[in-house]
């Protein structure tokens, strides 16, 4: 008898198993026709889905009821696309063998090791696609089955993908209990042995419970069984034991091994496209074998593929890649190493600009500024609980020179090496469970103090460096807050694939703040903490975001400190949400390990949207690193930390802005704010002197004195985005004045006294294009 509840609170009880696509059928018919999927108890799941106990049920369909794609929807979707493309294909390369094929944020992909002799090209595009289109027309049900672990091995084993292999390995060590497939169409024959080794025959969709026999699929009426979409389950009691593998399909039907779930048909898949081809590596190891990521996405409906297309070529005009070798903002050098930026001069002057804007509101609310290394010792990262339970996302140690000699003459092993790296002393280990009240440090990484193995690392944060600032001198409660800002350059360990110019970097600034507080303190503080996110955006232009807070799993352990910090942290973060006067979504599972946040989500003017600006709770570091200030009652008390980072990295953020911009920055921004273009020779002192004008007001400017005509000149200022360029020839001289040419507004605004235009630029500098010389001339 399942209770089913649904997303208004109200409840649908049945008096067996239902299928979720059943569950919408009984809601309505049309609810069931627009059904791809659905979410019991929150997670994603097929409209085949049995439902057998009482669970919360959500049916998804292709858009929200705010009439908006449903990002599940879409992951359905492209999940199911990725499977049409590997099968098209194979069909056209028989040799291919799938690795795996996940979907995206905007489509899907899906890595491929394809024969020497037969590797896919761009020109294949076109094949795939009308072969995935023969494919959709078909209109053929994804239908799931799972077999036994034992049973589903020997079944990988026997078809020899070495790729298949390591992914069910991986899914068990993940902790599934058995492995499962999908058919693009039906399983024909199920071969199941029961324990006595008799052989039934069963049919798609029946379920063999306690292995009773199942009717025989060829006997009459057997037929009504493989109506769909059916899930095929064969179950021995709760755990499925002892069924044997598929080994029969119907001709032309497909498979692969995958969690799923999917859309009920691949006539669901509206449009498509392949979009790319990029090289990678099986693990992401570039020492193992190399691979062909093929890239594609997948919509609904035709329309909506095409306006994502069109957004795709406005994007390429604005990658800031391309933008910043045209304007000379930054320089990536194979010799000073991938993932590290270089700023040039002009780039130079948009960081420093951001970082005035930003010093000057820090002023205003209190901050005082710190500076430190770019590396802290293993010890430092150890307390703070970064090392070693995030060594993927950081460069490895580094250990002095001298006990790596000793190690190499000792015959250590790397194993025992890395053991001796994350091993901690008794001392830190009995101070830190202490401090925390809990085993932070387990037994088995306590280590005597002849074994430890000491280090430093380039630092992955700034906090703990900013944590042992505030432990170097004493403090009151009437010191409260103590707010430490730094433009911290920090170290993140990237794989090679995964770089993408200044949004995906290995060395980067965070416009970093650590707030230490009382408790009464983290609302005005968290408060003060969003109103500078949203200056900044407003400041920019960014007004359209969202919010979203993450909380903490409770289901899972990853998390330090009590519940009740845990709640304290949480019921401050919503309520700060709350005030924000914009949308804002609870996301379980996404807080840090110490502490919940508040992330912005910013949407740029294409629609796009850029995860930018954190604020961050943490009861934690108090305790890890024994922090305390003296409160009214003369003892000792622990301060709570907030993190915060408005830009979140300084490399990001400004290739959020070039491409938010289409590097035409703003006046205040701009690295030439101004460019003077004498028409002649003749008027070349002229220009030198209005130029020479310019510079005393603090303004930007470059003299084009080449012997170009002026609207070569023109031409070139606009290619680098110039925001005003000044024509002036005889009659300016004359009149003390200048042609005024706008960025973006093909034609000359007119002519302006020298000194008014100077007054006015210096205005729009200011105050950050509050005001601007253009709108004079509306």
């Amino acid at each position: 008898m399942p209770r089913i509840t649904l997303p208004d609170g109200s409840v649908k009880e049945f008096d067996k198993p239902v299928s979720a696509r059943e569950v919408a059928e009984s809601i309505g018919s049309r609810l069931a026709k627009a059904a791809v999927g659905a979410k019991v108890d929150g997670q994603l799941a097929d409209l085949s889905t049995t439902l057998d106990r009482d669970c919360a049920l959500a049916i998804v369909t292709e858009q929200t009821r705010e009439k908006q794609p449903d990002p599940d929807a879409l992951f359905l979707l492209r999940h199911s696309a990725a499977h049409v493309m590997a099968e098209a294909i194979q069909r056209l390369v028989p040799g291919a063998q799938l690795v795996y094929g996940p979907p995206l944020e905007t489509g899907f992909y899906y890595d491929i090791a394809f024969p020497e002799d037969r590797p896919l090209k761009e020109g294949d595009f076109e094949a795939i696609e009308t072969e995935m289109e023969k494919i959709v027309k078909e209109d053929r049900p994804f239908v799931r089955y799972e077999i036994p672990i034992k049973y589903g091995m020997e079944k990988l084993k026997r078809e020899g993908s070495k790729y298949k292999i390591d992914n069910a390995k991986r899914a068990i060590d993940g902790g599934a209990k058995s492995l499962s497939w999908y058919v693009t169409g039906f399983p024909a024959t199920v071969h199941v042995a029961d324990r006595f080794g008799e052989q039934l025959h069963l049919a798609p969709g029946v379920v063999v419970d306690k292995m009773e026999k199942a009717p025989d699929p060829l006997a009459p009426g057997a037929s009504t069984l493989m109506s769909y979409p059916r899930q095929l389950v064969v179950r021995d009691e709760d755990i499925i034991k002892t069924s044997m593998p598929v080994e029969d399909r119907s001709p032309g039907n497909w498979e692969d091994l995958c969690r799923g779930p999917h859309v009920p048909s691949t006539g669901r898949i509206g449009a498509f496209k392949i979009m790319s081809l990029a090289s990678s590596y099986w693990h992401g190891d570039e020492t193992s074998d190399r691979l062909t990521r093929v890239y594609g996405t997948a919509f609904f409906n035709k329309k909506d593929l095409e306006d994502y297309l069109h957004r795709l070529e406005e994007a390429k005009k604005r990658d800031h890649r391309v933008l910043g070798r045209q304007l000379r903002l930054f320089h990536i050098d194979d010799t000073v190493g991938q993932g590290l930026i270089l700023w040039t001069p002009r780039g130079s002057v948009v960081r420093k600009e951001l970082q005035n804007f930003i010093g000057a509101e820090l002023k205003k609310q209190g901050y005082t500024e710190v500076f430190t290394p770019h590396i802290g010792s293993l010890e430092l990262y150890k307390t703070s609980g970064h090392f070693p339970y995030y060594k993927d996302s950081q460069f490895p140690p580094i250990i002095e020179r001298n006990a790596l000699e000793e190690l190499c003459n000792e015959g250590c092993s790397c194993a025992e090496m890395i053991h001796r790296v994350a091993g901690v002393s008794a001392r830190l280990a009995a101070g830190l469970n202490e401090r925390t009240g809990a085993t932070t440090i387990t037994p088995d990484r306590v280590l005597p103090d002849d074994q430890l193995i000491e280090g430093f690392m380039l630092k992955p944060m700034n906090c703990p460096h900013h944590a042992r600032i505030f432990a170097s001198s004493p403090h009151s409660y009437r010191d409260m807050p103590v707010r430490l800002a730094e433009f911290g350059t920090v170290y993140r360990w990237e794989q090679s694939g995964e770089l993408n110019g200044m949004t995906r970097v290995r060395g980067f600034t965070q416009d970093d703040a650590h707030l230490f507080c009382t408790e009464e303190q983290i609302p005005g503080e968290v408060q003060g903490c969003l109103s500078l996110v949203k200056t900044i955006f407003a400041t920019l232009g960014m007004r359209d975001y969202r919010v979203r807070v993450g909380l903490r799993d409770p289901d899972s352990n990853k998390y330090t400190g009590s519940a009740e910090s845990w709640d304290k942290a949480e019921a401050a973060c919503i309520a700060a949400a709350e005030s924000l006067g914009v949308s804002f979504t609870r996301e379980p599972g996404e807080a840090a390990f110490y502490g919940p946040k508040i992330d912005f989500v910013v949407k740029d003017v294409i629609g796009r949207e850029w995860q930018l600006g954190t604020v961050q709770v943490d009861y934690q570091m108090g305790n890890r690193f024994d922090l305390s200030y003296i409160g009214p009652d003369n003892k000792p008390h622990r301060p709570v930390v907030i993190h915060r980072a408005p830009f979140g990295s300084m490399e990001r953020f400004c290739g959020v802005l070039i491409e938010h911009f289409a590097g035409a920055f703003p006046l205040w921004l701009s690295p030439e704010q101004i460019r003077v273009l004498p028409i002649s020779e003749k008027s070349l002192d002229y220009a030198r002197s209005v130029q020479d004008k310019l510079a005393a007001a603090g303004l930007r400017s470059s003299l084009d004195d080449s012997n170009e005509r002026v609207q070569a000149k023109i031409k070139h200022g606009s290619e680098m985005k110039v925001p005003y360029l000044l024509v002036v020839g005889p009659r300016d001289a004359e009149n003390n004045t200048v042609s005024v040419r706008a960025f973006g507004i093909e034609k000359d605004l007119g002519a302006m006294p020298v000194d008014e235009f100077v007054t006015a630029a210096a205005e729009e500098y200011s105050n950050r294009g509050a005001s601007t010389v253009a709108a004079r001339f509306q």
